[in-house]
């Protein structure tokens, strides 16, 4: 299982309709090596095996060029996707020196992962909600932002993030190879220049992953438009974390996720 179906709200210029999309699921696999942590990945599941393999070489921890290293999942998912892996490597081909070195990625527990539908609200606060959201419009912000893109006009090859205020104002721009980066360092800049509390909406040029949601909470930033698709987990995290998830944001459209 690759995907999973949400419930959404489509807007296509003046026309709503509720929609079910399929979204990429973003799951986290605990990874240890002869049973002590060594990291935490956001993965679709599926070929744990081979991605924990190319993990383990591609930060030095196991240089085999060679051969299948015996692993055994210690735990799944209600819906039986796997959370945890054990590897076995023997201690002549382990090089302990780069396991330190590896950031561990902590999050904390996401009460309503997996949760597809749209939060249940009174019928009255349904309306309102549905009505706030059909008056919502980011094709000129995503425009703006697309004018300040001098790098992806060179490269064709970087992201794009940017953060507005409550009266669409844009607060900072930044460019980077990666969506990340790009919003590290707007929410960086808005940081050391006293203006973190005046954002109110922050766009991103790609996908989302549940990662930009975190940054996003983290920031105080209420509201979050991407051009492209968020994945399962960035939903189930902008559910839980109370951002309003805006996704293929686009020619006077959007779909909103939470």
């Amino acid at each position: 299982m690759k995907t999973r179906q949400y419930e959404a709200i489509k807007q296509s210029k003046s026309v709503r309709t509720m929609v079910q999309d399929h979204l990429m699921i973003e799951h986290p696999l605990t990874v240890l090596v002869n049973d002590e942590i060594f990291t935490l990945t956001m993965q679709t599941p599926g070929d744990e095996e081979a991605l924990i393999r190319g993990l383990l070489f591609a930060e030095g921890i196991v240089k085999l060029k060679e051969g299948i290293l015996h692993s055994q999942v210690l735990e799944r998912s209600p819906e039986g996707l796997i959370s945890k892996v054990n590897v076995t490597v023997p201690e002549n081909l382990l090089d302990k020196s780069q396991i330190n070195k590896r950031n561990l990625l902590s999050v904390a527990s996401c009460g309503i992962c997996g949760r597809t539908e749209l939060q249940d609200f009174s019928q009255k606060e349904r309306e309102e909600n549905i009505t706030e959201a059909s008056n919502v419009s980011f094709e000129n912000l995503f425009e703006e932002m697309r004018q300040h893109q001098a790098a992806f006009d060179r490269s064709g090859g970087c992201h794009a993030a940017a953060a507005f205020d409550v009266e669409r104002n844009m607060l900072s721009v930044k460019e980077d190879i990666g969506r990340h980066n790009a919003v590290d360092k707007v929410v960086g800049e808005l940081l050391n220049r006293g203006k973190i509390r005046s954002a109110r909406y922050l766009l991103v040029s790609g996908r989302v992953s549940y990662e930009i949601i975190t940054k996003c909470f983290t920031a105080g930033i209420p509201v979050l438009a991407a051009v492209s698709a968020p994945s399962s987990l960035s939903v189930d995290f902008a559910k839980e974390l109370g951002i309003a998830l805006y996704a293929f944001c686009r020619e006077e459209r959007w779909t909103r996720y939470a």
